[in-house]
């Protein structure tokens, strides 16, 4: 599985349990359109650092990094997480 569906179905359980995976576009606004709050952000946050083994410190916190799936892919991309991370 790659990222961004790691992402996504992390998404969904966690805050969309009525969307179908194929129903969440990987460029939707999580943060504008309320899906993700402040609290929400920092839950998926320590997910990514646990899931994932990164660290996301205060450079990364820029909340651009998590406000679409595509966004958290490219934010791991850079992160250098090996694929077969989870």
């Amino acid at each position: 599985m790659n990222h961004e569906n790691q992402v996504k179905t992390f998404l969904i359980e966690e805050f969309l349990p009525d969307v179908q995976a194929s129903e969440l576009a990987t460029d939707y606004d999580l943060l504008t359109n309320g899906v993700v709050d402040s609290l929400g952000l920092l839950k998926l946050i320590a997910w990514i650092e646990t899931e994932f083994g990164v660290t996301v410190d205060d450079a990364a916190l820029d909340p651009d990094n998590f406000r679409t799936i595509d966004a958290i892919g490219a934010f791991l991309a850079r992160a250098s997480v090996p694929a077969e991370a989870s």
